[in-house]
């Protein structure tokens, strides 16, 4: 019995397709059944139909099937080589028209990534080159289980490596992550020149590097991911980072506590101010970074303290309380 097939390179040849082109040899001939056990056979050239019976294979010297192989790798190789002359030629052409354009250059200012595993991997690249600081928004906790665990394994090793190059590293986290144990933690085990801080709603999520090159999502799932080196929007989106910076409650090394003027938390605040605007409980939560559940028991506590009896009435006695109007 022929040893089972495994999955193998173009160029090699399986324990399963040695044993099936000897029984070739022995028998001159075997069946397209047969044959399919070690279909390595076939592509490797070492069975072909039979001119008589199409349906049964014959073995095929070892010698004729390399030389077969070899002269087609060549024309392939050959292919490739004018390919790559035509391709010389044209762009030859455009380099010469381009010059030393200043409107032209070397690096795309502005690059799709596509796929997690690249994300991190360009967002990894951009940060072993980093010299004096990583700023980076984060709306929400990331992923649970064995992947999440080895993608902030991932995170945190560039994160130290940046810092003991003595890079400065700057976080933003909504509210409700404050105090989200993993989060503490993940902190307190860096070690360098670590700040984070907390807002009632933050951006989606972004990363700069050295105020040079930023990275934002490209699509809601993650799977996307754009690369920016265009100065300009590099330099809007370090500004806004700051901005947001000063207005945020420190939470990392010291937290400041959340202030609560009138028993009104700044979480309430900010669910108060998406009440007002006519969102839903999921859009509320999913822009506050907490789930629905959560959301929800935030939104009894204000009408509680408020003393609302509808939906309709927290939304009047929100206004009518001033606690939108009170500075933070």
């Amino acid at each position: 019995m022929s040893a089972p097939h495994r999955e193998h390179g173009m160029e090699d040849l399986c324990s399963a397709g040695t044993e099936l082109y000897e029984r070739a040899l022995r028998q001159g001939r075997l069946s397209a059944e047969e044959a399919q056990a070690a279909p390595c056979l076939v592509d490797l050239g070492l069975l072909h139909p039979a001119v008589d019976e199409p349906i049964r294979l014959e073995p095929v010297a070892p010698v004729v099937a390399l030389h077969r192989l070899l002269r087609t790798s060549e024309e392939r190789i050959a292919s490739e080589r004018r390919r790559e002359a035509r391709l010389a030629e044209t762009f030859g052409s455009l380099m010469r028209t381009a010059g030393p354009h200043p409107a032209v250059t070397d690096t795309p200012t502005i690059r799709l990534l596509t796929g997690t595993e690249r994300i991190n991997q360009a967002i990894t690249e951009a940060m072993a080159e980093a010299s004096e600081e990583t700023a980076s928004v984060q709306p929400r906790a990331g992923l649970t289980g064995e992947r999440g665990q080895v993608a902030d394994a991932t995170a945190f090793g560039r994160d130290q490596a940046a810092l003991d190059r003595g890079c400065r590293l700057r976080t933003l986290y909504p509210h409700t992550m404050r105090h989200f144990p993993t989060i503490t933690a993940r902190h307190e085990r860096l070690k360098g020149d670590v700040e984070a801080r907390s807002l009632d709603e933050v951006p989606d999520r972004l990363i700069l590097v050295d105020r040079a090159v930023a990275f934002v999502p490209a699509d809601k799932d993650g799977g996307l991911a754009l690369e920016i080196r265009q100065p300009a929007i590099v330099d809007h989106l370090a500004t806004t980072f700051d901005r947001l910076w000063r207005l945020a409650t420190p939470m990392f090394p010291e937290a400041a506590p959340e202030p609560s003027p009138e028993g009104i938390t700044a979480r309430q605040r900010a669910i108060a101010a998406l009440l007002t605007e006519g969102h839903t409980d999921a859009v509320i939560a999913d822009r506050l970074g907490m789930n629905i559940r959560t959301a929800r028991v935030h939104i009894a506590k204000l009408a509680a303290t408020l003393g609302s009896q509808s939906r309709a009435q927290l939304g009047y006695l929100i206004g009518q309380s001033g606690i939108l109007d009170q500075e933070r």
